[in-house]
């Protein structure tokens, strides 16, 4: 009579190669020089993180309200307390701060949904974000209308310009990149022409060089008796020259759709307009998505340079702070807070990115 023979249980993985164990042989300790690289790392965090947890944390002054409260020495993070209304809502009224609060409150319920998976009717509110938002921001901050105060642009600064300059050239850069980057493959000599004469001489300047066009030659090139402010001639050129690169980033995900697809479409019957929208922009889009997430990124990064024309962005209010004869030896602290700020609105753009990829994603992977 055959014996048969039960199969017996997989055993678990050596404990050695799971876990924080097997993490740190498989990439810190696999080879001899990822050894000597760790123990390097280490040693450099040893001599280096206990006297800044000392400077930022354990000898720095929290509590007070100027510099004389500062009496220790480590970081005086009283000047960031003291001036923070400052580097949110730069000469904004005080009796005004009201309305930037009920922005910063309608902004967090746009972007909170969009990091939280299932949340019902997530997409509309990012519609409302892109289209409604924009003229409720405007009406609240400019005012004039519906009994609020009239503030001029002048008096707009801080974080809150800086949201303004970056939302703006986000949500207006994207459209316009898209149909530049439709405009340079089109079959249209004109068309493709002219895009190309855009996109070129957009790229092909510094963006200082922009800020300085869009301030001082902008106004010569307008009828007599208009005249636009300083912060609607920077936005036009912070748009101009972030469409340009996002003509191209969009443009490289155009050409790495099969030409298959492109004739599906004819075959199919459908016009220039309908096959790009439903058929090819989406795959381009979600093909594009890291070079899209990236120049937002360098968009959010390089309003900084608004400074140069006289806007007091994020940057500017820290800078005209430590300035002050009144905080003096404070630029570390203030430039740390500015620097965390700008990491936690990047660094919040990139994980997004990274879900919005994973959740497109089809796995077509070799």
């Amino acid at each position: 009579m055959a014996r048969t023979h039960t199969p017996l249980p997989d055993l678990p993985p050596p404990a050695s190669t799971i876990g924080m164990v097997g993490w740190v042989r498989t990439n810190l300790l696999s080879t001899p020089l990822n050894v000597v690289l760790t123990l390097a790392a280490i040693y450099l965090l040893y001599i280096s993180m206990p006297p800044l947890i000392g400077w930022a944390i354990l000898d720095a002054d929290f509590h007070g309200s100027s510099k004389d409260a500062c009496t220790s020495s480590g970081a005086c993070w009283v000047f960031i307390k003291a001036r923070l209304d400052f580097f949110i809502y730069g000469f904004y009224p005080t009796s005004e701060y009201w309305r930037v609060n009920i922005l910063y409150v309608l902004l967090a319920i746009i972007i909170v949904p969009q990091f939280i998976s299932n949340f019902p009717r997530k997409s509309w509110i990012g519609i409302a974000g892109l289209t409604i938002f924009p003229v409720i921001a405007y009406i609240l901050l400019a005012g004039g209308v519906f009994g609020l105060t009239s503030v001029e642009t002048n008096k707009w600064g801080g974080l809150t310009l800086t949201l303004v300059i970056s939302f703006v050239g986000i949500v207006a850069a994207l459209p316009i990149g898209v149909l530049l980057a439709l405009g340079r493959r089109s079959d249209m000599p004109v068309i493709r022409t002219m895009c190309v004469i855009f996109i070129e001489i957009w790229r092909g300047v510094p963006l200082i060089s922009v800020l300085f066009m869009a301030s001082v030659m902008l106004p010569l090139f307008l009828p007599e008796g208009v005249n636009f402010n300083k912060l609607l001639r920077a936005l036009i050129g912070i748009v101009m020259f972030q469409s340009a690169y996002m003509a191209e980033v969009i443009r490289g995900g155009l050409q790495a759709i099969p030409k298959g697809q492109y004739e599906a479409a004819d075959a199919m019957g459908l016009s220039y307009w309908k096959s790009m929208s439903l058929i090819i922009l989406p795959q381009a889009l979600k093909l594009v998505i890291p070079g899209i997430v990236n120049t937002f990124i360098a968009l959010f990064k390089d309003t900084t340079l608004v400074l140069i024309i006289g806007l007091l962005d994020l940057l500017r209010t820290v800078q005209a702070a430590y300035e002050s004869p009144e905080w003096p030896d404070v630029a570390a602290e203030g430039l740390i807070f500015a620097a965390f700020v700008f990491w936690i609105f990047c660094f919040s753009m990139s994980r997004y990115s990274q879900d919005l990829e994973k959740k497109l994603d089809t796995s077509h992977k070799n």
